[in-house]
């Protein structure tokens, strides 16, 4: 499997004394699904929005397809982000709009600033989202405005707006954190058969250790901007995730069930 996503000593720091992430080094291979766990503020999600530049890193280089992506003028950054599609905690739609609507929000980056104000969309742009939200199990929905969904179904269209984009990639930034564990399981089981059966990487923040366990080909724990551990789930111990979460540690080793993960 070829290297689709590479950290080379990323730092962000904000001000002169927050360094929200610190020397960070790793790489994620193409169909990979990576979890990002630690505790708040660890810098996670600085970490997931520094691959797209919603964030922009301070220090080190950000290779994704073998292109920098910090040095990437306006243009260019526009195209990269065609093929990283991102998932949001409160799901970022608009409303008002209908479903599918807005899942062909997720083409705009591939459409003129005219076109895509207009709302031009081809028919085949149309009939690739109707099949996505078709997966997705949402084809009973596709008309009705997005404020009428529950959160489970307003995630799935958002899942759907980042697949529209055919994107290599998909950053998910505590995606089922606002969800009950019903619809958290719907969300992760969708994100898990995209990884696995479409081949696109997935890289998901968590605050949900459980989840990134069960569904992760690889996890890397996060602890005040650095990367204290990176490999597969099932090295996971009571001693790793103290060294991640410190004395949170003791509190996720208790709720599940007493059971270290090793």
């Amino acid at each position: 499997m070829t290297t689709l996503l590479e950290f080379k000593n990323v730092s962000k720091q904000y001000g002169h004394d927050t360094k929200a992430l610190s020397d960070v080094s790793f790489a994620v291979k193409e169909g990979e699904f990576v979890s990002v766990i630690g505790p708040s503020g660890a810098g996670k999600s600085t970490l997931l929005r520094c691959i797209n530049r919603m964030i922009e890193a301070s220090e080190g280089e950000i290779l994704f397809d073998g292109t920098n992506v910090l040095k990437l003028g306006k243009k260019d950054l526009k195209r990269l982000r065609t093929r990283i599609g991102m998932i949001f905690q409160h799901y970022n739609l608009v409303n008002r709009l209908s479903v599918i609507e807005n899942v062909l929000h997720g083409r705009l980056g591939y459409k003129s600033t005219l076109a895509g104000a207009l709302g031009f969309y081809s028919e085949e742009e149309k009939r690739q989202a109707y099949g996505i939200l078709r997966i997705l199990g949402l084809e009973d929905h596709v008309y009705k405005r997005c404020d009428q969904l529950s959160g489970g179904q307003k995630q799935r269209v958002g899942i759907a707006r980042a697949l529209v984009q055919d994107p290599k990639m998909l950053l998910c930034d505590e995606p089922i954190a606002s969800l009950d564990p019903k619809a958290s399981k719907v969300i992760m089981d969708h994100l898990k058969n995209i990884s696995d059966k479409m081949g696109i990487t997935v890289v998901v923040n968590l605050h949900q250790v459980d989840a990134a366990l069960k569904y992760s080909d690889r996890i890397i724990g996060v602890n005040k901007g650095t990367v204290v551990y990176d490999g597969a789930p099932d090295r996971i111990s009571g001693e790793v995730l103290q060294s991640i979460y410190g004395s949170e540690a003791l509190d996720i080793i208790d709720n599940r069930g007493g059971q270290h993960a090793g």
